[in-house]
């Protein structure tokens, strides 16, 4: 069972990253933080009122857009486009029981790496990866042939609640089974620092969400996301 003030925090889970696991990555102070650019476009307020959206507008400069996800959304002034808007569902991996990894190859990624991981994003779209997202948590992938073809790794640090995140497989190889080891793989490993898998997924990713289910996570709550760029 998750803990009630984990409850709270993960109806707000950008805002409780970047006030505890990856507060050190933060820019801004107590009504909205983000990471840095290069990291990633997640942004989170304490609360979605002007005030915290003033807040925002401190450290996030004109041109620049902003991911954020929670129960409350703040309603942002007209200087600000909308570039998308979605639902989430968030999910919990609260067994204890270890994952079968299979008999994938595969390798923990750094930077030297950072390149061909954007690629594949590019191509994928599981989600914002930047230059230095990597810096996130630990990123693991499989190559064929040389080629970087999976990967999946770490994103949100929530005290002890860890982010599965950056899933994606390229389409040459998809129905592998490259995703369940990889994800195996990722969750073995925050279990054996005690820490709670979740993980995000948009709601209308109908086959995701089944293959999260039969990796024993749990649908908690729906979340809504919203991506946007500050014009002035």
């Amino acid at each position: 069972m998750i803990p009630p003030d984990f409850e709270r925090a993960l109806d707000n889970p950008f805002w409780s990253s970047l006030t505890t696991g990856h507060a050190h990555f933060a820019q801004g102070g107590t009504l909205a933080r983000r990471y840095p650019a290069d990291i990633s476009p997640i942004a989170g307020l304490a609360a979605p009122e002007r005030a915290n959206v003033t807040a925002l507008e401190t450290v996030v400069g004109v041109g620049d857009d902003m991911a954020t996800v929670a129960r409350l959304l703040p309603k942002l002034p007209p200087h600000w486009e909308i570039l998308y808007e979605s639902r989430i569902t968030q999910m919990i991996r609260s067994d204890r029981k270890s994952l079968p990894e299979g008999d994938l190859d595969a390798t923990t990624l750094d930077a030297a790496d950072v390149p061909e991981m954007l690629r594949l994003v590019e191509l994928t779209k599981p989600g914002p990866f930047r230059p230095r997202t990597i810096e996130l948590g630990t990123y693991i992938g499989a190559r064929l042939s040389g080629r970087l073809v999976a990967m999946a790794g770490e994103r949100l640090w929530i005290d002890d609640l860890r982010e599965v995140s950056a899933v994606c497989t390229h389409p040459d190889v998809q129905g592998r089974g490259y995703a369940r080891a990889l994800i195996g793989r990722v969750v073995n490993r925050m279990l054996r620092e005690d820490q709670t898998p979740l993980i995000h997924v948009e709601s209308t990713n109908k086959r995701a969400i089944e293959l999260y289910l039969t990796l024993g996570f749990v649908r908690r709550a729906e979340l809504g996301l919203l991506h946007a760029k500050r014009t002035r």
